[in-house]
């Protein structure tokens, strides 16, 4: 690997997520915020992997107008459950009946993520999906977690993240654990390689050693050997 393909690139993160920027980190590529606004209306019909697509694509160029000179990095993450599209809730009240409706079930998480390149205008889109076991919780856990104000921000009304919480079975879950949180990281170095930037450091050891679960996809996402 040559010295240049490591330097850091300038990567502008067209998302306010918090989440999204801790995980960035872990490749030791340094990240300036800069969100952007779309309209995340969603088209009738529109399956959840093809809104994810969209989104992040629409935010991509709208940062690549504006931030040219930089990597750009957009992200968008869909909840879906039984063909059902789950936003953010807008309200405790909706969050609590989006997490009774995963409850004791499983549902998929779709997250794409677009890429452009500095000076370019083609978008690079990649997609991971987790398919998540929720755990079976009570009215008086849900009732509690909601007061926290927690799923207010997060599509699906949880976050796996969420240890006060914990509402996934992940020991029963495979897949990509960080794509649950909103950035599939290991999805971001392939598709940054194929732009000719490695990562910094160790993405998979870092990633399952800050989330502390065993993940079993990254040698296939990344094609190396475990």
């Amino acid at each position: 690997m040559s010295t240049s393909a490591r330097h850091k690139p300038k990567l502008i993160l067209a998302s306010g997520s918090p989440r999204r920027r801790e995980l960035i980190a872990l490749t030791g590529w340094e990240v300036e915020v800069r969100p952007v606004d779309v309209d995340e209306s969603e088209i009738p019909d529109e399956a959840g992997i093809a809104l994810a697509c969209r989104l992040a694509e629409e935010k991509a160029r709208q940062a690549a107008r504006r931030f040219g000179d930089a990597f750009i990095l957009a992200a968008d993450t869909v909840v879906e459950s039984d063909g059902e599209i789950l936003g953010k809730p807008s309200s405790s009240a909706e969050a609590r009946d989006m997490l009774f409706k995963l409850r004791g079930k499983n549902h998929q998480v779709h997250t794409a993520i677009a890429l452009v390149a500095p000076g370019k205008t083609d978008v690079h889109l990649d997609v991971c999906t987790t398919e998540v076991p929720m755990r079976a919780y009570n009215e008086e856990e849900v009732q509690s977690y909601v007061r926290t104000g927690s799923p207010l921000d997060k599509a699906g009304g949880y976050g796996i993240q969420d240890g006060n919480f914990d509402p996934v079975q992940v020991d029963q879950m495979t897949g990509c654990y960080a794509n649950v949180v909103g950035l599939p990281i290991c999805n971001l170095v392939r598709s940054m390689r194929k732009l000719g930037m490695e990562p910094v450091f160790d993405v998979p050891s870092r990633c399952q050693a800050q989330t502390g679960y065993d993940c079993d996809v990254y040698p296939q996402i990344l094609g190396i050997e475990k």
